[in-house]
């Protein structure tokens, strides 16, 4: 019954944005364009905090559009405007997770200058960000990792999102005292190769079942000092060669793999 209420609905797109600039929250495929009245975001926002405590007590898949509707006190017409389909309140729940980690980092990192200092904060920062939701985190991150999925972090779709995210980790770089001493070109890459880094975290978070996730905690610990250094060797002369191939590695195969902006 819930996936014939869709079929009334039509999914429309917002407007994308660049790489390396800061995105606000957008609407995506799946989510329908409307407009940005008080009303309209409350609602919107009401249903998918609804939705996030329903998956967090009953899990995904047993959470009905149905069920959220009427837990939020609206139609079921009303909640499929907003979102056409009960996956993309995950899209959501990933837009706004992504705008509360960067706003806290921002605020966390604001009086230190270190850069390995700088990366380990924003790590951290995601990590207590994400806490409440680990519960259901599995089902979340198993859907966006469908290479063909629109939800997938590396998508179209998700470039909004992504390009919050990126831009912070540009923060992250450019708001230290390493960032003068690197090659240019480098400081343009790495904001991008950061955000992989975290995704590499994110995975291993998925997967942690440890008390507190104090497994992937210390994973961030220990591999945030190694970046660093890494990082900070490459503005010798005598390992320009490795940087340079690295560049081209990066250039050539994992940034286009990145969707660059949001499909229309």
């Amino acid at each position: 019954m819930d996936d014939l209420a869709a079929n009334g609905t039509s999914a429309a797109n917002d407007s994308t944005g660049t790489n390396g600039g800061a995105a606000g929250p957008a609407e995506t495929r799946g989510s329908r364009a409307q407009p940005k009245t008080d009303k309209s975001e409350q609602t919107r926002a009401l249903i998918l905090e609804t939705a996030m405590r329903l998956f967090q007590e009953r899990g995904y898949e047993k959470t009905t559009m149905r069920a959220i509707a009427t837990e939020a006190g609206v139609s079921v017409g009303n909640a499929y405007y907003y979102f056409s389909a009960k996956e993309f309140l995950i899209q959501g729940f990933y837009d706004r997770m992504t705008h509360d980690h960067a706003a806290d980092a921002r605020n966390r990192m604001a009086h230190t200058r270190d850069f390995a200092e700088r990366l380990e904060i924003a790590l951290v920062s995601w990590l207590d960000t994400a806490a409440p939701y680990h519960e259901f985190a599995a089902q979340f991150f198993r859907t966006a990792a469908d290479p063909s999925s629109s939800l997938s972090p590396f998508s179209n779709e998700s470039h909004p999102a992504r390009a919050t995210a990126v831009e912070l980790f540009r923060e992250v770089l450019q708001g230290s005292d390493l960032a003068p001493k690197l090659d240019a070109e480098l400081v343009e890459l790495l904001p991008d190769v950061l955000w992989l880094h975290l995704m590499v975290v994110v995975l291993y978070w998925v997967f942690d079942r440890t008390e507190d996730t104090e497994r992937t905690r210390e994973f961030v610990r220990r591999s945030t000092p190694m970046a660093a250094r890494v990082i900070n060797l490459s503005r010798y002369r005598v390992f320009r060669p490795i940087v340079r191939d690295a560049k081209g590695l990066i250039q050539d195969f994992i940034l286009p793999t990145i969707g660059k902006t949001a499909v229309k």
